[in-house]
């Protein structure tokens, strides 16, 4: 009777792992949500509020200090704290191997770029219109990973690309003649000037950088056995130093003048932790997440900033940008679908081809490398 008594136990110990992995993708679903739109929520209202407002350049350059910073730490725990093993490690990669670290300057180069851009961006967009052009990403991305990466995609994941373009030009047609600019009448004087023009070429330019950032990243770190890790901490250094030379050819006469935390406030505060910190926290949740899960999380982050600008920023959604987040929504979940089957091809011919399926944006990678604190 004994071995009959032990199916009771197993049946248990199944169901409570079932369990435990259920809490823990809608834990998740849940970080991923928030990451998505807080961080831009946040920028969209101390860029909009009336006052002073804070430097961008500043902002970026403290985010990647932040970011090496955590990294740094984390390689010391996971050298159990020996600082001798944590001085080898890092004269290894960044002495005898600097020429591999050297390549990170082309990444981290791009990288500062799309973290200030997407400051213009969201300072002259909706924050709802932002997120949804924003996942143009996704197309730039799939379209490098089909020229430096040997991906090949199925008819679905390009009918989904067609579908994220159609929805994309459905919400500027509605929004780039409307009078209001996240709810900031044209005539206001206490509200910051704002550019559609300018927001658009701006989160244009920041898709563009992200896909082939995302991409040449993935390349970089399929090529070698360097942790997530070490590879944003290489990432950290180059970006403060170029943060720092954008920062000066950009605004070193107004940081010289007004100091380097000018109109720093706690919610300025926060948005800068939430770009350095949030990023290497998705970096360990989406390990858990699967493509449909960060699909998932991608609707509804599109779909909580719409609700909030409503309420924070008097955001109006008219039938053209109803119609286009639907088209977004549906491209997203689409092309986060797994392939049928192996007619639909997961990889071309070549030395370059992907061991699977990747889905695309700042997860990208071996390891769910942490792109999203670059410019998420």
């Amino acid at each position: 009777m004994a071995p009959y008594s032990a199916y009771p136990l197993e049946a248990g110990r199944d169901r409570a792992a079932a369990g435990g992995r259920r809490r823990v993708r809608q834990a998740s679903l849940a970080v991923l949500v928030l990451q998505n739109a807080s961080l831009i929520l946040s920028i969209r209202y101390a860029r909009t509020q009336p006052g002073p407002r804070f430097l961008p350049t500043t902002a970026v350059v403290l985010a990647e200090l932040l970011k090496g910073g955590t990294c740094l730490l984390l390689l010391l725990l996971q050298h159990r704290g020996s600082m001798k093993a944590l001085g080898l490690a890092l004269h290894e990669a960044l002495v005898v191997q600097r020429g591999d670290t050297l390549r990170l300057a082309v990444p981290a180069l791009i990288y500062t770029l799309q973290n200030n851009l997407q400051y213009v961006a969201i300072s002259n967009l909706p924050a709802a219109t932002f997120q949804v052009t924003y996942q143009l990403k996704i197309l730039t991305t799939a379209l490098f990973s089909v020229l430096l990466l040997g991906k090949s995609l199925s008819r679905l994941q390009w009918f989904s690309l067609v579908l994220l373009f159609l929805g994309v030009a459905s919400v500027q047609a509605g929004q780039a003649g409307g009078a209001e600019v996240g709810g900031a009448t044209a005539g206001d004087a206490s509200q910051p000037s704002q550019s559609y023009a300018a927001g658009l070429a701006a989160v244009a330019a920041s898709c563009l950088s992200s896909g082939f950032a995302g991409v040449y990243f993935e390349r970089l770190l399929k090529g070698g056995a360097a942790s997530v890790w070490l590879r944003n901490l290489q990432l950290g250094l180059f970006g403060t130093a170029l943060g720092l030379l954008g920062m000066w050819l950009t605004d070193g006469p107004a940081v010289a003048h007004r100091g380097f935390f000018y109109a720093y406030t706690p919610l300025v505060w926060a948005v800068v932790l939430n770009q350095a910190l949030g990023g290497l926290l998705v970096a360990v949740v989406v390990k858990y997440a699967d493509n449909i899960l960060k699909g998932f999380a991608t609707s509804l982050s599109i779909v909580a900033s719409t609700a909030a600008s409503v309420g924070l920023f008097g955001f109006r959604p008219d039938p053209p940008f109803l119609l286009g987040a639907s088209l977004v929504l549906a491209a997203v979940y689409l092309y986060s679908l797994p392939r049928s089957g192996p007619g639909q091809g997961d990889k071309v011919p070549g030395p370059q081809a992907p061991l699977g399926p990747q889905p695309p944006g700042p997860e990208t990678g071996v390891g769910k490398a942490p792109e999203k604190e670059k410019g998420s």
